[in-house]
């Protein structure tokens, strides 16, 4: 008789599969902290890329009228301490320079207190020598041709009205505008845009001033209702020459314009005090 008792045979253990350890919760930002990256992502949009600029006056017509909204490049003209809301002086002079070319339309901050935004457009540059006879351009002593057009007409609206009365009509729809003269002025360059001539002013003779190194002779397009390089810099005046470390942007696209007749308790408004027609358009 066996004494020994039948022993189950061994069984050899499973291995046990390896587990991936479980992620963890990709934890949610706070909102504060949502807003600190936003505000910071908006702020390096506006300083280096594009930002937006209002037109307050009509030193601009007839290419910009007041109740204008417009995207500024940041970067054509480099960057400096003006590129950064309420130039903040974290960037000494200006990084990746480069200068504008005549008949740009610019931003930049208005001598003599630089904290200013204005609009002009770029008529001299270092070396140029400008000058103002009888309401007509001469650059480097020689007339910049200034050809007659249709008169540029704009409606009276709460955002404009007529600069005197010679100029105020009424259309045969009953609709008030302002007619002034226009006319196409070309620089050396071929470069072509419109501006206004409302007849004789003081500022339509000037002396002929040389650019120096670094500035800028800016001009309105409404030469007779444009405070810009003819007159001395003085604050809330003239600008005079102005430093190429002061420019902001280059005006790229129009992306609003509104007449002024909004109310904003009434929606609607918001529609039909819209200019459709400059939404758009390029520089």
């Amino acid at each position: 008789m066996n004494d020994t008792q039948d022993v189950p045979p061994a069984v050899n253990p499973q291995p046990v599969p390896d587990v991936p350890p479980a992620k963890k919760e990709k934890k949610e930002d706070s909102f504060p902290v949502f807003l600190i990256k936003l505000v910071l992502v908006v702020a390096i949009f506006r300083s280096f890329i594009f930002a937006p600029f209002n037109i307050p006056s009509e030193s601009m017509l007839p290419r910009l009228e007041n109740g204008d909204y417009l995207l500024a490049a940041k970067w054509p003209f480099g960057f400096s301490k003006y590129s950064l809301p309420f130039s903040a002086p974290l960037i000494p002079g200006r990084l990746i320079a480069n200068q504008p070319t005549r008949g740009d339309v610019v931003i930049f901050k208005a001598p003599p207190g630089n904290d200013v935004d204005y609009i002009k457009r770029v008529i001299g540059l270092p070396g140029d020598t400008v000058q103002m006879t009888g309401g007509t351009l001469h650059l480097n002593g020689k007339i910049v041709p200034k050809q007659r057009v249709a008169d540029f007409v704009i409606p009276v609206t709460p955002n404009t009205d007529c600069l005197s009365p010679e100029f105020a009509a009424t259309e045969k729809d009953g609709t008030a505008t302002c007619h002034y003269p226009q006319y196409r002025e070309t620089l050396p360059e071929g470069r072509s845009y419109n501006v206004l001539d409302l007849g004789y002013r003081p500022q339509d003779d000037t002396a002929a001033i040389v650019v120096p190194e670094g500035q800028m002779f800016l001009m309105g397009d409404n030469r007779d209702n444009s405070m810009d390089s003819r007159f001395p810099a003085v604050e809330g005046g003239g600008i005079g020459l102005v430093p190429q470390e002061n420019l902001v942007g280059r005006a790229t696209i129009m992306m609003w314009s509104t007449d002024g007749s909004a109310n904003w308790f009434l929606p609607w408004t918001w529609f039909t005090a819209a200019r459709w027609n400059r939404i758009g358009g390029t520089f």
